[in-house]
């Protein structure tokens, strides 16, 4: 089943960076442990049997969400370009959210991959609390490393706002 209909409402999809290594020189600098890697491919591949495409990704510059970017990517096959944010490293959920009003209209489908508690909080603000019962259930549940929750935004990216957007799907990979 797709959940991305063509001409139909915008998708968001929000992650977690998958599992890093518990350390680095910096927290900035933590790379990804083989599991995240692994994790990460899987998640792409699920996105892409949803037919879920991105149009553009907007990345936490943290070497573990880039990571995390890249194996989404090559797990789903997705060709398109990431924007790496400083701002989205320390970004509060609210600042996030105002990072994704600033995308293109063009795009039909945003990912974004950054850190927790943030995409926790994101999530579960966006969510309007009408979409998919079993994947908010299990959103409730947690939102642990390489979680991925996808939305349908109906409203232009600008108008994206606390309970405005439709969980659709949820997934938690582990390798």
């Amino acid at each position: 089943m797709s959940v991305q209909a063509e001409g139909g409402p915008r998708r968001l999809v929000v992650m977690r960076h998958a599992k890093a290594q518990p350390g680095g020189e910096t927290d900035a600098l933590r790379e990804l442990a083989q599991r995240g890697w692994d994790d990460a491919r899987d998640a792409g591949r699920w996105l892409a049997s949803l037919g879920v495409a991105p149009g553009a990704a907007l990345v936490s510059s943290a070497r573990r969400t880039r990571s995390t970017w890249l194996a989404l990517a090559e797990g789903g096959s997705f060709a398109c370009d990431a924007t790496y944010s400083d701002s989205l490293y320390s970004a509060g959920p609210e600042t996030a959210l105002d990072l994704v009003r600033e995308t293109a209209e063009a795009v039909s489908v945003l990912v974004v991959v950054g850190h927790n508690p943030t995409m926790a909080y994101l999530a579960q603000l966006l969510d309007d609390g009408d979409g998919d019962q079993a994947a908010a259930r299990q959103m409730a549940t947690g939102f642990p490393t390489g979680a991925v929750a996808v939305f349908a935004v109906p409203a232009p990216w600008s108008g994206l706002d606390l309970a405005s957007a439709r969980l659709v799907a949820f997934h938690v990979g582990r390798a």
